[in-house]
């Protein structure tokens, strides 16, 4: 994953995992929403530019792949990375590797919108912020262009 950036470490604690005996789908969607937080962080998506800005952030397309189960004491290490970047759109994704075993366990790409709070419609990014996300971008050149052309 070219460019990533670490975003998220943790455990794998006894009551995230189901009847199965390995971590529930709902754990790893709370992990990697909060890698979600601070690879938005790295770029300026901050709480106090979204509070001040009435700005925020809505996911509109999430694609989950589960490779390896993880059971109770791993601990993992989720990474990130910006695949595309438009006025008013994300495109990125998340590793999430068990740290013992060094295996991919899971990927998440995600589509997020930028948001008016207030007006409840979609917004172009700041140009600090679509500059600090193009020099995150994974590959390839990035595009403008609006998130309802998405």
């Amino acid at each position: 994953m070219p460019h990533s950036l670490l975003t998220y470490r943790g455990t794998v604690y006894p009551w995230h995992c189901d009847h199965v005996g390995h971590m529930n789908v709902m754990w790893y969607v709370g992990k990697f929403d909060e890698a979600t937080w601070h690879l938005f962080h790295a770029i300026g998506l901050t709480p106090s530019y979204l509070r001040g800005t009435n700005r925020g952030m809505a996911a509109v397309e999430q694609q989950i792949f589960y490779l390896r189960e993880l059971h109770a004491g791993a601990v993992v290490t989720v990474r990130s990375a910006i695949a595309e970047v438009k006025d008013k759109l994300l495109v990125f994704s998340h590793e999430m590797t068990n740290d013992d075993t060094n295996e991919l366990a899971a990927r998440t790409v995600l589509k997020g919108v930028h948001m008016d709070t207030v007006k409840r419609k979609s917004c172009a990014f700041e140009p600090a912020i679509l500059a600090a996300a193009r020099r995150l971008a994974a590959d390839g050149p990035t595009t403008g262009g609006s998130a309802d052309a998405a």
